[in-house]
């Protein structure tokens, strides 16, 4: 599987879906859940609250709404809207982001910074985690992962890893 790291947005990311690094309610106030729900629409969010609760370590597929992709993947790093988060639940996000992409044959899936907005876990602990848990999935249709952030100390932690 190809990892692919690029400095850019999230919502501009050359794929098929992407990951929302989301809260077990579903509410997508802040950081990049917030920018997915202003510019994707609220139907975004309204679907991920009627799934929810979304336990950390489980992941749903949303609709992408007004946003060029053909769903958005809910992979809770945290139990509680801006909630500081750890590496098990990033590495337990990642896995299930994933699973989700794999199940629903997706070729290429778009990762942000996990866990690094509000759940304050520092850019090279996450880089790793998700890096690892990237190169330790086996999958059958997944043959992209892009890692985009508009934070550059983001971008630069997975360069360094790759």
């Amino acid at each position: 599987m190809e990892i692919e790291v690029l400095k850019g947005s999230l919502l501009e990311a050359p794929t098929e879906v992407i990951v929302n690094p989301a809260n077990s309610r579903g509410y997508m106030g802040g950081g990049v859940a917030g920018a997915i729900r202003r510019f994707g629409g609220e139907e975004i969010e309204q679907e991920a609250l009627e799934k929810a609760p979304i336990p950390v370590g489980e992941a749903i597929l949303t609709t992408a709404g007004r946003l060029a992709f053909r769903g958005v993947i809910h992979a809770p790093t945290m139990e509680e809207p801006a909630m500081r988060t750890t590496e098990d639940k990033v590495r337990r996000a990642v896995r299930a982001a994933l699973r989700v992409a794999e199940e629903n044959r997706f070729r290429s899936v778009a990762f942000p910074g996990m866990g690094t907005g509000v759940g304050r876990l520092p850019k090279a602990t996450a880089a790793r985690a998700m890096i690892e848990e990237i190169r330790s999935f086996s999958s059958g249709y997944l043959e992209k992962v892009v890692l985009i952030d508009l934070d550059e100390e983001m971008v630069e932690e997975w360069k360094k890893l790759l």
